[in-house]
């Protein structure tokens, strides 16, 4: 791991936070709206997110570390492709990687701690999964955002050029990779290869694929839609690598065992739209190959997200190590 910064992140400079909140007032402003109150802060290694109060409502100001910074750009890229699904920011600045969104309102995590009805499910993932084939043609302009580029012809590589930073693997350190576990991996790469070789011959056109789709990270519409957020760890991938964190995700909420017939209908829900073009064996064989080539893109996510000498990153370092072991452990999908 090479940090980005000698030092601490920007938002800790004064000067810094006086040109932000400037922006954020100006930003309101065009929008006819203007701050009421003191902004409320949530910090974390990879950004800095205020509160931001109007006299129109709460909005939200992000910035993000040089290693998620491509995330203010997807967000407005993101809003022309896919209007509706996604919040149309306020303001962006793709440079800086500041972006003003509206508030979201009711969350997806709102909506299940009332009902915990996994119908809701449903029409997440294949309103999630319009939005992925909507971006499909369009991934050069993402690519050219510098959203990362996990496509499967490229994560051989990047994995063993992962390999090789044992700084962020943590390699015989506590929370790290054991050197058994280290050297399991390294002979994995030919048949990881083999894998992303195939999931490439199966076909399906690489899209944005969010990597950390969580009931957390999706809001409800008043409409009964959805709009999808939290964009940070987002790659240019195979987009049946989302199952691997919402599968998961909702296992763990639900507490349900895998294979658990009701993860397997929402699995079959995500990949319904797909049908119209693959056979559904073939499907369901792509979303086990994807479901173990993204642990590396997680791990590849994690790494940029601490790329930061933000002391608190060490909070978060086992990660990087934590989800490159899951490749040798793949979830059942």
């Amino acid at each position: 791991m090479t940090t980005s910064a000698n030092s601490r992140p920007a938002w800790f400079d004064a000067r810094w936070r006086a040109e932000a909140h400037a922006w954020i007032r100006e930003s309101l402003a065009r929008a006819g709206r203007r701050v009421s109150a003191p902004v409320e802060p949530r910090l974390r290694p990879w950004s800095l997110v205020w509160r931001v109060p109007t006299d129109a409502g709460a909005v939200w100001f992000k910035a993000n570390n040089p290693g998620t910074v491509h995330e203010a750009g997807l967000l407005r890229a993101l809003a022309d492709l896919t209007p509706g699904r996604v919040l149309d920011p306020i303001a962006v600045d793709a440079e800086k990687g500041w972006s003003l969104l509206p508030d979201g309102g009711v969350s997806l995590r709102d909506l299940l701690a009332r009902d915990n009805d996994l119908g809701h499910w449903e029409r997440v993932l294949r309103e999630y999964a319009a939005l992925q084939r909507a971006v499909a043609p369009r991934v050069e302009r993402l690519l050219a955002l510098g959203v990362p580029d996990h496509r499967p012809g490229r994560l051989p590589a990047l994995l063993s050029d992962l390999l090789d930073d044992r700084e962020s693997l943590r390699i015989g350190a506590d929370g790290g990779l054991s050197t058994e576990t280290y050297d399991r991996l390294r002979a994995e790469l030919p048949a990881y290869a083999d894998r992303c070789r195939r999931l490439t011959e199966i076909g399906v056109p690489a899209t944005i694929q969010h990597d950390d789709l969580h009931d957390g990270n999706i809001f409800a519409t008043p409409a009964g839609g959805y709009r999808f957020f939290d964009w940070g760890d987002a790659s240019v991938a195979h987009p049946f690598g989302t199952l691997l964190v919402t599968l998961r995700s909702i296992r763990y909420a639900s507490e349900r065992e895998p294979g658990d017939p009701a993860l397997t209908r929402l699995r079959d829900a995500y990949l319904e739209p797909w049908t119209d073009a693959y056979d559904r064996a073939t499907l369901v064989e792509a979303a086990r190959l994807a479901v173990n080539v993204t642990t590396v893109s997680r791990a590849l996510s994690w790494r940029r997200s601490l790329d930061t000498a933000d002391p608190a990153r060490a909070e978060y370092a086992e990660a990087v190590p934590g989800w490159l072991a899951e490749l040798l452990t793949p979830d059942e999908v």
